[in-house]
C-alpha cells in the first residue's frame, strides 16, 4: 500500500511539473519600469487593456512603475531570471545584456520620432527585432519612441565647453558614455533612483536624460537648467522572459504579440505630444532650456558621428544592426 501511495505521489508531482501545468499556473504578468507618467508607463497601461480585450482573465497584468521592483540593473536581472515577466526600458540600459542594443543609440541615426516609428514598424525588421535576443532568453514585445536626449545641469550651461569637467549621469551604453568623455565630461552610469540624492550632495553635476523624466519626477525642484543637445532619440523596448512566454498557450502568446504592437500604434502620438508638453511644464515651473549655437551643434554632431563610426567598427554585430536600421531610415527619407 505504501509503495502504491509513493507511486501515486510521484505521478502527481510529475503531472504538476509538466509544461501544460506550468502554463496554466503562470497567469500573472508583472510589467516593470523605472519611470512613471511617461510613454513607457502609458504603453504598459494600454498593453494591459489590449491584452485583456484578447484573452480576458487568462493573464493578470500588474504594472510596477517608478522602480517599485528595484533599480534598473535589478529589474534587468529579474526579467533575465524570470522573477519579473516583462521590463520596459530605454535600449541603452540593456547593452550589458547584448551589445546589439547599442545600435539604437548611435548619434544621428534617428533625427525625428517618425524615423524611429518607420524603422521599428517595418514588417520585416519588426519580426527580426522581436526575436533577435532570443539567445539571451528575451523576446521584444514592444518598441516605442521615447524622447530626444537632453542634458540637465545644476549650473547654467550654454556651450559644449561648459560641460567640460562636469560629472554627468549617463545610461550604461558606450554610445552615451564615450560622447560625454569626448566633451571632457566625466560620465557616471547610474540608476535613476540614485540620481537626485547625488545631485543634491554634489556627487553629480548633471544627467543625460529624456525630457519627460525631468517633469515626471519634478527635477525642476532640484535644478533649473537644460542644455537641449538632441544628439540622439531614445528608443524604449519591452522585453519579456522567453521561458515564461513559451509556457503560455498559443492563444496567449499570439495575444501578447498583437497587444504589444497595438499599444505602440496608440501610444506613439501620445508620446510625441507628451514630449512637447514637458517643455512647457519645465518652463512653467521656472526651468530654463538652452540650445547650442549652430557652430557648437554642427561640431558636436560631426565629432559624435566620427566617434560612433569608430565604436561600430569595433563590433561587427552592432555595426550590422546599425546598418540595417540606417537603411530603413534612409529609404524612408528618399520617398
Amino acid at each position: 500500500m505504501l509503495l502504491k501511495l509513493l507511486k501515486a505521489a510521484a505521478l502527481t508531482t510529475a503531472i504538476a511539473l509538466t509544461p501544460l501545468a506550468a502554463a496554466q499556473a503562470q497567469t500573472t504578468m508583472k510589467l516593470a519600469s523605472a519611470t512613471i507618467n511617461d510613454v513607457q508607463h502609458e504603453w504598459q497601461k494600454v498593453f494591459a487593456k489590449e491584452l485583456e480585450a484578447r484573452v480576458g482573465g487568462a493573464v493578470k497584468t500588474e504594472i510596477y512603475p517608478a522602480s517599485q521592483l528595484g533599480a534598473i540593473p535589478r529589474m534587468a536581472e529579474g526579467v533575465l531570471l524570470g522573477t519579473i515577466e516583462a521590463f520596459t526600458t530605454p535600449t541603452s540600459f540593456m547593452t550589458n545584456v547584448d551589445p546589439r542594443f547599442q545600435a539604437f543609440d548611435v548619434p544621428g541615426l534617428f533625427k525625428t520620432p517618425e524615423d524611429v516609428h518607420t524603422a521599428i514598424h517595418n514588417p520585416e525588421y519588426r519580426k527580426h527585432l522581436e526575436e533577435m535576443f532570443l539567445d539571451k532568453g528575451l523576446r521584444v514585445i514592444g518598441a516605442i519612441y521615447n524622447s530626444p536626449t537632453v542634458v540637465f545641469t545644476m549650473k547654467d550651461v550654454t556651450t559644449l565647453d561648459g560641460l567640460r569637467g562636469l560629472k554627468i549621469r549617463t545610461f550604461a551604453s558606450p554610445l552615451q558614455i564615450k560622447p560625454m568623455e569626448l566633451l571632457g565630461a566625466t560620465p557616471v552610469p547610474l540608476a535613476l533612483t540614485e540620481v537626485i540624492p547625488q545631485l543634491e550632495s554634489g556627487g553629480l553635476d548633471g544627467m543625460l536624460v529624456g525630457m519627460p523624466i525631468l517633469t515626471a519626477f519634478k527635477y525642476y525642484d532640484v535644478g533649473k537648467n537644460i542644455l537641449d543637445l538632441r544628439f540622439a532619440e531614445i528608443v524604449s523596448v519591452t522585453v519579456v522572459n522567453e521561458d515564461w512566454f513559451q509556457a503560455q498557450t498559443d492563444e496567449v502568446k499570439a495575444a501578447i504579440v498583437e497587444a504589444g504592437r497595438a499599444a505602440e500604434e496608440q501610444v506613439f502620438p501620445w508620446g510625441v505630444e507628451n514630449v512637447e508638453k514637458t517643455y512647457k511644464v519645465w518652463s512653467d515651473n521656472g526651468g530654463k532650456v538652452n540650445e547650442l549655437s549652430p557652430e557648437d551643434q554642427a561640431k558636436m554632431e560631426a565629432d559624435f558621428s566620427k566617434l560612433a563610426a569608430e565604436l561600430l567598427t569595433a563590433d561587427p554585430a552592432v555595426q550590422a544592426e546599425y546598418d540595417r536600421l540606417r537603411a530603413l531610415v534612409d529609404a524612408k527619407a528618399k520617398q
